[in-house]
């Protein structure tokens, strides 16, 4: 069975905070339709990857690389965060929500559509004077925001302020309105943080359903390894900023490294379940 194509290809990626160096020549490749986990112990760097990729830090060595379907090549390190969003096609979430909890549920996916909304009203002009092609678009923009609220079960929520939903459905609400923007790679950062055991069940099942529904590509940070060993293609560890194992789940929770790099020492309930689980079949 052929791989699928690279969407984003991190070369000898390395960042330095003054004396501490953070990342430190890391490579790897997510491919297009793939979700591709970055795992590791506190401290690995794997935040620091996030923000290269994302615009938040400028790396000065290193070569990342996103290539959309049309063949447009992208290169991020060169790139400013909003052009990162709007042009490449990079969505994000944090690992502390971060939603207009002010705002409707509703309003928090129109206004994750702004872009196309402020080329509608050519820059407010249009938007002011109520031209047609604006309320076209408008009305586009809340018919596409209807169709992820269903897609993540809060069409009943539509009208709640988004700071009053349950800490789960914040949840699905910020991955919702990342999906709101058409991203090529959504990146989630730790986004089964604070989640209880069935909540993580269910974001499984959205992430898995979104990927097959949209071909989207996604790249997550997490700690919580039954997600990760349930949904993940392919996986990335990093410990120290460095990289110490890239492959399937199935490869990556029998490497030494990795088990080591978790334990710290040679007991097994050091490590997290879903990979001493695995080790004791070997």
């Amino acid at each position: 069975m052929s791989e699928n194509p690279p969407l984003l290809t991190v070369e000898h990626l390395s960042m330095r905070f003054g004396g501490l160096l953070a990342i430190d020549d890391v490579s790897f490749r997510a491919r297009r339709g793939e979700i591709t986990a970055v795992i590791g112990p506190n401290g690995a760097g794997k935040t620091t990857v996030f923000n290269c990729l994302t615009g938040f830090y400028k790396p000065r060595v290193g070569r990342l690389a996103l290539e959309r379907e049309d063949g447009r090549t992208y290169l991020l390190e060169r790139m400013e965060g909003f052009r990162i969003a709007r042009e490449a096609g990079v969505a994000r979430t944090f690992q502390n929500i971060r939603l207009f909890a002010g705002m409707s549920v509703l309003e928090n996916l129109i206004v994750a559509q702004h872009t196309v909304l402020m080329n509608a009203s050519l820059f407010t002009v249009a938007g002011l004077l109520g031209f047609g092609r604006y309320r076209r678009a408008e009305r586009a923009a809340v018919e596409f925001a209807k169709v992820w609220l269903e897609r993540v079960g809060l069409t009943a929520q539509a009208d709640i302020v988004a700071g009053a939903l349950p800490y789960g459905s914040q949840r699905r609400l910020e991955i919702a309105r990342a999906m709101c923007t058409k991203p090529a790679l959504l990146c989630l950062d730790e986004p089964a943080a604070g989640l209880n055991p069935r909540e993580s069940h269910e974001l499984n099942q959205l992430l898995l359903d979104v990927r097959r529904d949209t071909g989207v590509s996604i790249l997550l940070i997490e700690h919580d390894m039954s997600v990760v060993m349930g949904i993940s293609d392919h996986i990335v560890v990093l410990d120290h900023g460095s990289l110490i194992a890239d492959g399937s789940p199935a490869q990556v929770r029998s490497d030494d490294r990795v088990i080591r790099a978790y334990l710290g020492a040679e007991e097994d309930e050091a490590l997290p379940d879903a990979v001493a689980a695995d080790r004791g079949k070997h």
